[in-house]
């Protein structure tokens, strides 16, 4: 559900013949040296011309029953759930029942700047409403149902960071409201909704609103990995909706990009708007570019799920991963993937085993961190044998240890290095180093 940042390289360099030619075997390689180093679980499919040309599941649904992923196996796909939304969102458009200009306050008047904000403004996450999940204690909450009332308070509760239209800023807070005002809109609830106008049309078998997962109905769990695969928290489905609440597999991902991208489930008009970008963002859909192409889709992560999917609509190709436990970030997995597919060099990383650090060495490194310049506190704690990291309001993160006071986070590429005596801690990320003192 939370937003993550899609870098793929872009570089200029032509493409050789791909198609159904590219190598096989090393793309089979490249997953199985993922699973054989506990390097990440899930699955993953690429399109051509609309029909599948490769697939390939590994690891596992539910690690402690042994059940194994395949195919079938479905995933929560976090924020390209937003994708299906704003689908959803301009079909009521097309049909007269909405407008991109209908302000919020025709639906839910209580909230700030409900006269102000726009269908636009919340498919273009620029309403300025405050972003729910970063409130420091959404993981009290977060597996809880919640009330379509209850969570209107929470949104009346934190208010607007700045004026609508004034600037972008990622907010789920903007695509819950949307699937609250598609509901109100169809008079019907969000997941029928999603199945009349979407899935049955498309014959997506495995694409639906989710509930409590049960991986003896080839739902898979999402874990985190300590010494060994670690089953994660379980948001409620009640909480992100729209945002977040949809649940797929990278085969039915594909099929709906392709159609989404072709003009098949909206006009050409709504498809020029949805990937018309501002600030980055069109309407539920972000521009993810590989050397010189370019493609269209969304990220997710939601629990320890993560997602990606993207359609390159001049190579007619689409790709989708899906993750339900990670070592190896996606992105680097998604560039892998490409670079095999489209034939450019590539070569396999090579994992090197974490370090075990004992508990009394950890302790060292624990406390809040932060300067003047820096606009986080991050506050290191201790969970056994790993360091947890948490930024203000945001998501918790495991360390993984590298050498004794040196520990990554490799999904967000964030390295932390300890100076226990002189109390600092210095966070390198994206090439920038910040030196944090311990308070």
């Amino acid at each position: 559900m939370r937003h993550l940042l899609f870098f793929l390289m872009i570089l200029s360099s032509s493409f050789i013949s791909f198609a159904q030619q590219f190598d096989r075997v090393k793309m089979d390689s490249l997953f199985r040296l993922i699973e054989e180093h506990e390097q990440g679980m899930g699955s993953v499919s690429l399109y051509q011309n609309g029909e599948e040309v490769y697939h390939r599941a590994f690891g596992f649904a539910d690690a402690e029953n042994n059940i194994r992923a395949t195919e079938k196996t479905r995933y929560r796909i976090g924020s390209i759930s937003k994708t299906f939304t704003a689908t959803l969102i301009m079909q009521l458009v097309e049909e007269g029942k909405l407008s991109l200009d209908t302000p919020l306050y025709s639906f839910f008047p209580e909230l700030p700047n409900a006269d102000k904000i726009t269908i636009k403004h919340l498919l273009r996450h620029r309403s300025g409403l405050y972003n729910f999940t970063n409130k420091p204690d959404y993981r009290n909450w977060m597996d809880q149902p919640k009330t379509q009332e209850e969570l209107l308070n929470i949104f009346l509760e934190n208010g607007a960071e700045f004026e609508p239209g004034e600037k972008f800023a990622y907010s789920n807070t903007n695509y819950v409201l949307l699937s609250f005002i598609a509901e109100k809109v169809a008079n019907k609830p969000f997941a029928d909704i999603l199945q009349s106008q979407i899935t049955e049309p498309l014959q997506l078998k495995h694409t639906y609103f989710g509930k409590k997962i049960d991986s003896n109905k080839e739902e898979a769990l999402s874990y985190y990995k300590i010494e060994k695969w670690e089953v994660a928290t379980e948001t409620d489905m009640s909480i992100p909706m729209g945002a977040g609440g949809i649940v797929s597999t990278p085969a039915d991902l594909n099929t709906f990009l392709v159609h989404l991208l072709s003009g098949k489930l909206v006009s050409q008009s709504s498809l020029e708007q949805m990937t018309t970008l501002i600030d980055g963002y069109g309407l539920g859909l972000i521009q993810m570019p590989f050397y010189e192409k370019k493609s269209y889709g969304h990220n997710g992560r939601i629990d320890e799920f993560y997602a990606m999917s993207g359609y390159f609509p001049e190579e007619k190709f689409s790709i989708a991963y899906i993750s339900n436990g990670i070592g190896m970030p996606v992105n680097d997995i998604m560039i892998a993937a490409l670079s095999i597919y489209f034939g450019k060099e590539y070569d396999f990383p090579e994992f090197k085993p974490a370090l075990t650090l004992s508990p009394e060495l950890l302790d060292q490194y624990l406390g809040t961190y932060g300067n003047d310049s820096f606009p986080l506190k991050v506050t290191i704690s201790r969970e056994e044998n790993t360091l947890i990291g948490q930024a203000t309001g945001q998501a918790s993160f495991r360390l993984e240890a590298i050498e004794e006071n040196v520990f990554q986070f490799q999904q967000a590429g964030l390295e932390l290095e300890f100076l226990p005596e002189e109390k600092v801690m210095m966070l390198r990320q994206a090439g920038t180093v910040h030196h944090l003192k311990r308070e």
